[in-house]
Parts: C-alpha cells; sequence; structure tokens
C-alpha cells in the first residue's frame, strides 16, 4: 500500500503535527475550498499567534494552547450563533480534557511513588498532563487522596 494513503500514517502525522502547524495547514484546506467562515476564524487565529511570537518568539504548543484557552474562554463568555460556530472551529486544537477518574489514578499513582507534598505532586502532574485537567480539580483530587493516607 502507498504510504501517502495509509490512513494510520495519516492519522499519526496529524498527531505528531505541531497546532501551529495543524491550524496553519487547516487555513490553506479551508481556503481551497472556499470555507470562508473558517477560514477567517483560522486566520484571526494565525494573527493571535503571530502577535504572541513578535513578543515572545516562536510559538511552541504552550504558547499556542494557552492562546486557544483563551479564545475558547472569550468565546464562551457570551452565547451566539458566531461563538457557537466558532467554538466548534477551535474544539479539534484543545487537548481531551481528563476525566475525574483518570486524574484520581494519576495522582494516586504520583502519591505512591512517595510525594506527599501538594506543590511537588501538581509538579510532576503537570509536566507530563499540563492543560489536560484543571489544576483546582487536580488540587482537590491531592488533598483528599493525602487526608486519607
Amino acid at each position: 500500500m502507498c504510504r501517502w494513503f495509509d490512513s494510520n500514517f495519516v492519522h499519526q502525522k496529524i498527531k505528531t503535527m505541531k497546532l501551529k502547524e495543524r491550524i496553519n495547514n487547516d487555513f490553506m484546506s479551508a481556503f481551497k475550498n472556499k470555507e470562508t467562515q473558517k477560514k477567517n476564524f483560522l486566520g484571526v487565529l494565525k494573527g493571535e499567534i503571530q502577535n504572541e511570537e513578535g513578543r515572545t518568539g516562536p510559538a511552541t504548543d504552550e504558547t499556542v494552547l494557552a492562546i486557544l484557552k483563551k479564545m475558547e474562554k472569550s468565546l464562551s463568555s457570551f452565547q451566539s450563533e458566531d461563538n457557537t460556530r466558532e467554538l466548534t472551529y477551535l474544539k479539534p486544537y484543545l487537548p481531551e480534557m481528563m476525566t475525574k477518574d483518570q486524574i484520581w489514578l494519576v495522582v494516586q499513582g504520583i502519591i505512591v511513588g512517595g510525594t506527599s507534598n501538594i506543590g511537588a505532586i501538581m509538579k510532576e502532574f503537570n509536566s507530563f498532563y499540563q492543560g489536560k485537567a484543571d489544576n483546582k480539580v487536580v488540587s482537590e483530587i491531592a488533598k483528599e487522596i493525602l487526608s486519607k493516607k
């Protein structure tokens, strides 16, 4: 089978592609497919990334993720048809959030590994799962587990 048509190869390529690259590729695709609203939204998103690069240097996935979360918060604050549509354009770039059960298991593993300080638990958790869970929830779960110890 030709590697360019292998769906597993394509899926792996998309997963490893940086957020900025994915946004640029999707912008070009929307442009070619004449999806004006999506193209316009992705153009605004690209502009936000470029502004941040002008202030801090080349954008990392963490920088782009911070911009995405800021835009998500802004779009979620006011319900309208346009905001709902733009949120659907934004969703594919946001990481899938962990469930409380998943967070519980990870935090439990960190604590079993010998870490019993909330700050150290949070640092270790975020070194692997940055942006995939609400830190407030992680902290609450860590405190709950530590209180039962």
